[in-house]
């Protein structure tokens, strides 16, 4: 496997592959229909590395700012993020370019008599995966779009231009598309694990089918609850309500096929639950969780997000603390005590008369929660490389009879203990500096050196899909067929690796709560909350809203000699003053807008809602 990602290097000086701004523009063929390519294996095991490269969409391990648009982490670097509305293009993929490039690897595979039909099969399955991929991420950010089909269009005249500009295809059509192709990648690719998850298998192509299936699903159900359904009068926005049982019935029978038949399962088998989910996710040696990522290497392929987010006490370099997450998401992890169960709390703070609540310790608060949240977020007192993570924004004093909070500089000390710690938080336009009141966890790489700027850096790999996800669509397709018993079952099984109470009836809400913090970081939850159209209702704007506004909760040790709660710990909540502004998800930020660019270069295109 690592042969097979180190030729990605040889690829990119083989294959000069750009992206398409448009249908109009093309790549030089002739490397697609060299004999000298496709005449040799390892050549054609190169362009395929290459193609792999290129499918990198969203959130980016190399791009920390890109996990802060929702109510999951925000910016702690420098001064406050203004950042109210979202754009028209954001997460916005129209890679047609690679649609091209697909193609003619097929087609050039297909002529070529280097190898056996029977060899050709598993290479056909993985690109054509891969294709589907990439509309997969055009159409949930898009809706319809053009369907180029398999042929490699050329231009030789100006008439040609006629015959590969397309209008774009319904959105059911665009999911239907989606789904056939991954069931053609699955009829012919092997069902064999491979090292690192670097590349795809057949259960690769069955679960993006059963995500696909999911997602038009829901579409179809959610959309035509609005008031107002979100559609074009062609259906390139809008999935017909009546599908909606035939796409659940689809991911249900992909999930379970999954879930019963593939070699992946939910890893646990550490006893400690925090650590094990933490393993599960960023720990690539005998991983039995994760079954495809972009997968990264030294010295060729390292990531710089462990670099830009640890914290300032374990640093290798000059930099840390870019981005943490929010008390928002730290929340959504339910007490273990809890007589609510699949259902986020808030932390208390204070009591009913006004006063602070104590604690024993600065992670007692966090340690009773969902074990998920160990390894996920890096809490006051969670440990990372072996030690504790110092978070103290104060001290709580006693003056003349009255608890005061004391603030200093970043690694002060007053009466005879830290004042504010190296870490923070801080209220500051500082960089380097906590300001949420919490760090990344989950892909904070904990190897030495990790977090160079230069040298190691990290290889901490990017999971696009785990076997859990198998699990939480069986549940919630199994919820909207109306098999409560079924979608108990599925659920179930995610939380008891998780270390959290059994379910024994599913609402709606457990649905959303499970995915929100078993993927919290993970690039579902955007995606979720449009398909499900609770992004405008969660992000509304209202900047009094605990829910729309980004919040901190922060930690201060009690130094007060004599009194009980000497030693103890208090915590502050507040909104995160990084964020002067309530996030606003408007109705237009369901679907992309078509770019004019495009609809210069093919006029069948038609414009999205509210453009």
């Amino acid at each position: 496997m690592r042969k097979f990602t180190n030729i990605l290097l040889i690829a990119s000086f083989m294959v000069m592959l750009g992206s398409c701004k448009g249908f109009l523009d093309q790549k030089p063929d002739n490397i697609y229909n060299s004999d000298e390519v496709f005449g040799d294996e390892v050549m054609i095991k190169s362009v395929l590395a290459n193609l792999y490269g290129r499918v990198n969409y969203g959130i980016n391990l190399n791009d920390s700012y890109s996990f802060t648009y929702i109510d999951e982490a925000a910016k702690m670097d420098g001064g406050p993020d203004n950042l109210h509305t979202y754009s028209d293009a954001l997460w916005r993929v129209y890679d047609y370019g690679f649609v091209r490039n697909c193609n003619q690897f097929l087609q050039s595979l297909a002529e070529t008599r280097a190898l056996t039909d029977e060899q050709k099969k598993p290479y056909e399955g993985e690109v054509r995966f891969l294709r589907a991929w990439c509309y997969f991420n055009m159409i949930r950010g898009l809706g319809g779009v053009p369907l180029m089909g398999d042929e490699v269009y050329s231009y030789n005249r100006p008439e040609d231009v006629l015959a590969y500009t397309k209008a774009r295809a319904t959105e059911a059509e665009s999911y239907n598309y989606v789904i056939d192709e991954c069931e053609a990648a699955y009829n012919l690719m092997k069902g064999d694990k491979t090292t690192h998850s670097a590349r795809a298998n057949k259960w690769t192509a069955r679960i993006l089918e059963a995500r696909a299936a999911i997602y038009a699903a829901s579409l179809a159900k959610y959309n035509n609850l609005l008031t107002t359904p979100i559609q074009t009068s062609g259906h390139e926005v809008g999935i017909p309500a009546e599908l909606a049982s035939e796409y659940y019935n689809m991911a249900l029978t992909a999930a379970k096929d999954v879930i019963e038949n593939s070699p992946y399962v939910i890893q646990d088998n550490d006893p400690d639950k925090g650590k094990n989910f933490y393993n599960a996710i960023c720990i690539k040696d005998n991983n039995t969780e994760v079954m495809w990522a972009h997968d990264y290497y030294y010295p060729g392929s390292t990531v710089s997000f462990s670099n830009a987010n640890i914290p300032s006490q374990y640093k290798d370099d000059i930099d840390n603390s870019y981005a943490g997450p929010v008390l928002n998401l730290v929340e959504m992890f339910e007490p273990l005590d809890t007589d609510e169960p699949g259902k986020g709390a808030p932390f208390k703070t204070k009591n009913a008369d006004g006063s602070y609540v104590f604690y024993n310790s600065c992670s007692e608060p966090f340690d009773d929660r969902d074990p998920r949240l160990y390894g996920t977020v890096l809490y006051p007192g969670g440990t990372f490389r072996g030690t504790a993570c110092e978070l103290q924004a104060g001290q709580l004093n006693l003056v003349n009879g009255q608890w005061t909070l004391n603030v200093g500089e970043l690694g002060s000390r007053a009466n005879d203990d830290i004042l504010t710690s190296m870490n923070g938080p801080k209220h500051s336009n500082q960089q380097y500096v906590n300001k949420t009141g919490f760090f990344f966890r989950k892909f904070l790489d904990e190897s030495p050196g990790s977090s160079m700027r230069n040298g190691a850096r990290s290889t901490m790999w990017w999971p696009y899909f785990r076997i859990s996800e198998a699990y939480t669509i069986a549940c919630e397709a199994s919820f909207e067929l109306g098999s409560n018993a079924d979608a108990v079952k599925y659920i179930n099984v995610v939380r008891k690796r998780a270390g959290v109470q059994d379910l024994s009836a599913i609402t709606f809400e457990n649905i959303v709560h499970e995915n929100a913090v078993e993927f919290a970081f993970e690039f579902h939850r955007w995606w979720d909350l449009k398909r499900w159209r609770l992004s405008h209702v969660i992000f509304d704007g209202d900047a009094t809203s605990s829910i729309a506004r980004n919040r901190c909760l922060w930690p201060y040790k009690v130094v007060a000699p004599g009194n009980e709660h000497n030693g103890q710990w208090v915590f502050v909540e507040d909104e995160y003053f990084m964020y002067p502004n309530a996030h606003y998800f408007q109705m237009r930020n369901y679907y992309n807008f078509i770019s004019d660019d495009w609809m210069n270069k093919n006029r069948l295109l038609v414009r999205n809602p509210y453009q």
